[in-house]
C-alpha cells in the first residue's frame, strides 16, 4: 500500500515501517491521541497490530462540524476533571468560530499555545532569534478572538501586557474604530517598543494608514507576522511603507496550533514539525500540486486532533509551500482552473493600492470590486484587468468604500466567490 504523503521533513515523519507499516512517530502519536480522547475509538476502533497506511487511510477525518456537534466534552472521560482544571488554571479554553459560524469551544493544556508558539518561532530564519528570549510585542487581533488568550477586553494599557506582549485592541471593531481610538494604539505602539508586531493583515494594514496620518514610525519593530487571516499583497505593501520590517506569514489556527511558517509571499512556507503531522491530501482533479490538509497535533493532552480536515488549501512550490487559504475563498473558472488571493494580487494594474479589497461574485459571471482606499483609483483598468481574470464574459464592477466588515468570526474573506452545493 503507498504511504499517504505529508508536507513534514522526512527526519520529523521517520523511516518506514517494515511491510508498508507507518513510521514509529506518527504511530505512536496516534496511539496516544487514542488513549487521551475516547473520541476517537468511539468513531473508529483500532487493532492492537502496527498499522497498514490501508487502516491509516480508513480512519475518519475529523471536521469542524464534527466538533462542534460533538462537543468538547466528548474528547475527555471525565470532564469534570477538566472543570476542575479550569478552575485551578491547569486547563484554558478558547471559543472560536472559523467557518462552521457556531461557537467551537477548544480546551488546551496551561503552557500548550505558549510551547506550540515557541516551536514555529524556531522553524523560522526570521523569528528563531526571539524564540528563547524575552521581546516585546504587540497584537492586533479579530476582534472575534475571545478568552483568555486574547486578553484585551476593555482593560487600561498597563493591564494588557502580559509577558512582553500588548495586545492592542480592546473590544470594538477596527472598523469602527473612531480616530480618538487609533490616537490610543499608536501611543501604546510607541510606548512599547515592540521587537515585533502580529495581528490579522486586514488590522494591519490600518494600523499602517493610521500611523502613515500621524507621521509615526517604530524603528524598534523588527519583525512583522501575519496571521489570523490570508494576507493580500496590497496589506504587505501597505504594511511595509509604515513598518519596514521582514514579514513572515504564520498560518494555523486555533484549535490545531501553527502549522505553517515561511516569509510573506515568497512561497517557501514549511510545515512546523514539532507542532503536528500535515497530511497532504489530492484536492480536485486537475489541480495538481494542490492539496487539501489532514493535520494530526504531536503531544496535545487536551483535546488532540487527528486527521483534522483544518479547511485549508496548499499548494507544492519549488521552495516549499503556498498557502492558498480556505476552501471557500479559492474560484474555480468554467474550465476548471483555479484563482487564488495571488492570482487577484498579480492581476491588479500595479499602480493600483488599497488597504483592503474584497472580490465577490455576485452572479454567475458577475462579480463586484470593493476596495478601501484613501484616493479612487481609475476603475477601467482595475474592472478590466479582473474581468480577464476571471474569464470570457465575466463583468467586474468596482467600488470604493469607507470600510469593509468582517463576517461574524471577526476575520476577512478577500475572494468570495458564489457558495456551491
Amino acid at each position: 500500500m503507498k504511504p499517504s504523503a505529508f508536507a513534514n521533513s522526512p527526519a520529523a515523519l521517520g523511516a518506514p515501517g517494515p511491510s508498508g507499516t507507518l513510521p514509529e512517530p506518527l504511530e505512536s502519536e496516534i496511539r496516544r491521541i487514542y488513549s487521551r480522547s475516547p473520541v476517537y475509538g468511539r468513531r473508529f476502533p483500532l487493532h492492537p497490530q502496527a498499522l497498514q497506511w490501508s487502516c491509516y487511510r480508513e480512519i475518519p477525518a475529523l471536521s469542524k462540524k464534527e466538533i462542534v456537534e460533538r462537543g468538547h466534552q466528548a474528547f475527555f472521560e471525565d470532564y469534570a476533571e477538566v472543570e476542575r482544571g479550569l478552575a485551578d488554571r491547569r486547563f484554558e479554553y478558547e471559543n472560536t468560530s472559523g467557518t462552521t459560524q457556531a461557537p467551537m469551544t477548544i480546551i488546551m493544556e496551561d503552557g500548550w499555545w505558549a510551547a506550540q508558539t515557541t516551536r514555529a518561532y524556531r522553524a523560522s530564519p526570521i523569528l528563531a532569534e526571539f524564540a528563547d528570549r524575552p521581546h516585546r510585542k504587540c497584537v492586533l487581533a479579530p476582534v472575534g478572538c475571545s478568552s483568555n488568550l486574547c486578553p484585551y477586553e476593555d482593560h487600561p494599557f498597563p493591564h494588557r501586557y502580559f509577558d512582553g506582549t500588548v495586545y492592542l485592541n480592546l473590544s470594538s471593531d477596527p472598523f469602527a474604530f473612531s480616530e480618538a481610538e487609533w490616537d490610543r494604539i499608536v501611543v501604546e505602539l510607541q510606548a512599547t517598543q515592540p521587537e515585533i508586531l502580529e495581528g490579522e493583515p486586514v488590522y494591519l494594514s490600518l494600523l499602517a494608514r493610521a500611523a502613515a496620518r500621524r507621521h509615526v514610525s517604530v524603528p524598534s519593530i523588527r519583525a512583522v507576522i501575519l496571521t489570523y487571516g490570508k494576507a493580500s499583497l496590497q496589506h504587505s505593501r501597505r504594511i511595509a511603507e509604515a513598518f519596514p520590517a521582514p514579514q513572515v506569514d504564520l498560518y494555523g489556527s486555533t484549535e490545531a496550533g501553527y502549522l505553517f511558517v515561511g516569509e510573506a509571499f515568497r512561497d517557501n512556507s514549511r510545515a512546523i514539525d514539532g507542532n503536528a503531522f500535515i497530511e497532504l491530501v489530492p484536492w480536485r482533479p486537475g489541480a495538481a500540486g494542490v492539496h487539501q490538509i489532514h493535520v494530526t497535533t504531536r503531544g496535545r493532552e487536551a483535546m488532540p486532533l487527528l486527521r483534522y480536515h483544518t479547511g485549508d488549501i496548499v499548494e507544492s512550490a519549488p521552495g516549499g509551500f503556498r498557502i492558498l487559504g480556505r476552501e471557500s475563498g479559492l474560484y474555480f473558472r468554467p474550465d476548471g482552473s483555479l484563482v487564488s488571493v495571488a492570482d487577484v494580487d498579480a492581476a491588479l494594474p500595479a499602480d493600483f493600492a488599497c488597504w483592503h479589497y474584497s472580490l465577490t461574485q455576485t452572479a454567475e459571471s458577475r462579480w463586484d470590486f470593493h476596495y478601501v482606499a484613501d484616493r479612487g483609483a481609475d476603475r477601467r483598468p482595475v474592472e478590466a484587468a479582473l474581468s480577464r481574470l476571471l474569464g470570457s464574459g465575466v463583468r467586474v464592477n468596482a467600488f470604493r468604500r469607507k470600510s469593509i466588515a468582517p463576517a461574524a468570526s471577526g476575520k476577512f474573506a478577500l475572494l468570495k466567490p458564489l457558495a456551491r452545493a
